[in-house]
């Protein structure tokens, strides 16, 4: 029989865009005693997530709660809510998680209409709204910050269009909130949807979401029956036939509603370590200050440019929609992406990463987010990259790098609003 060693995982810098290093504080939490789901002390804590995802998302939303799931099960939640066989909705694609909103449509009966701009850029907004106008959709979907090419989509103009279009404005939020401003009231946003696994320094496992009035209104037009529960065998009826028109049981966002809502009826049993990690993820965020936090990411995002750049290596995409929270780098000629990869993980144990699509094996995107945007972090995966890229023969600006790094951390301090 096999004998199975302790659990032994690598120590690892990780400086992908998601997953990122979990907070220490964050896995302590993680080790807190189980308690039952409808234990007041569990659905206190519950309350006290809601309350933080609204400060988070920046808006008064009465509905703010994580989906038990990675961040696509968010996703899926708020879009299979909302359509319906034949609706109308319009996806702007400009990186790989535009396809995935595409496909979560179609697998749900929508007429999907894509634009679609090149990797690397993003769209005038007046483009999106003239498209608007022109398809009358039910819903638009689009990406904040994309992963896959580094780039952010401006949404102020878009959100403000399709409130008076009366169209749903629903948003991938990922790689985005908790890293840089994500105004949700603000910018008319309807529905959106984060991640644990990037900005907010958690494990993955949960998709915090928030959505307004106008999207529950459409929610609950789908409800074909709505009455009180006064036995146990009528709260199993309305759990299973309450809803037949959303196809899905488990991302019912009506049914998620009475779970966490003052009902508390039954739907799933709670990730409780899961959600323990999301409070104290969102403590810190809220003891940080969103301000500060988005200040923070800036430096550091500044250090690791002006050291990619003395270096020697150019940036891909458009400077002026750059996601703060993702840098991408070109790769140079003549060199085998994922043999520096490897070597800086075997020689150094930084994981950067690599991409998808037509950017597959073009660039290496390195994220700094949440716990893993430190300036002992940025410093190191620029010495290891240049270490590495010396090994492979790449004609760089040795010592230069780092040095221009170091220009930013001690030439130009960050202001008294960052804390790392």
């Amino acid at each position: 029989m096999t004998t199975y060693t302790d659990l032994n995982t690598p120590l690892r810098t990780i400086m992908t865009p998601g997953p990122v290093e979990v907070d220490p504080r964050v896995l302590r939490a993680m080790s807190t005693p189980i308690v039952g789901q409808f234990d007041p002390a569990f659905t206190h804590i519950m309350n006290e997530v809601m309350e933080m995802l609204r400060h988070l998302f920046e808006t008064k939303n009465k509905w703010a709660f994580p989906i038990d799931g990675t961040s696509r099960s968010g996703i899926e939640a708020l879009l299979c809510s909302v359509i319906e066989p034949g609706d109308k909705v319009l996806v702007p694609i400009f990186g790989r998680f535009g396809h995935l909103l595409t496909e979560i449509c179609e697998r749900y009966g929508a007429e999907v209409h894509t634009m679609e701009c090149r990797w690397g850029e993003v769209f005038d907004q007046e483009d999106v709204i003239k498209e608007i106008k022109r398809i009358q959709p039910k819903i638009t979907a689009i990406v904040h910050g994309e992963t896959s090419t580094g780039c952010m989509q401006p949404l102020d103009q878009i959100g403000k269009a399709c409130r008076d279009q009366d169209v749903l404005l629903i948003v991938d939020a990922v790689a985005s909130t908790g890293g840089t401003p994500v105004k949700v009231d603000e910018w008319y946003i309807d529905g959106i949807v984060a991640g644990t696994q990037k900005c907010l320094s958690v494990p993955s496992g949960m998709a915090p979401l928030t959505y307004n009035d106008r999207i529950e209104k459409v929610v609950h037009a789908r409800k074909k029956v709505e009455r009180g529960i006064s036995t146990e065998e009528d709260r199993i009826n309305e759990q299973t036939n309450n809803h037949p028109t959303i196809k899905s049981n488990y991302f019912d966002i009506s049914m998620l509603q009475d779970y966490w809502g003052p009902r508390r009826l039954n739907h799933h049993t709670e990730a409780t370590s899961m959600l323990y990690a999301l409070r104290e993820g969102l403590r810190i965020v809220i003891e940080e200050g969103l301000e500060n936090r988005f200040t923070r990411h800036k430096y550091h995002e500044k250090a690791l440019i002006a050291g990619l750049e003395a270096m020697g290596l150019s940036l891909f995409g458009n400077r002026e929609c750059k996601l703060p929270t993702v840098t991408c780098v070109s790769i140079p000629n003549g060199v085998d992406p994922e043999s520096v990869r490897r070597m800086l993980l075997q020689q150094f144990g930084i994981e950067i990463a690599s991409s998808f699509g037509p950017l597959q094996g073009k660039i290496w995107r390195i994220g700094s987010m949440g716990y893993s945007c430190r300036k002992e972090n940025i410093l190191f995966v620029l010495g290891a990259l240049e270490a590495v890229l010396i090994r492979h023969g790449v004609d760089i600006n040795i010592g230069k790098g780092l040095q221009a790094a170091l220009e930013v951390y001690i030439n130009q301090p960050a202001t008294a609003l960052v804390t790392q």
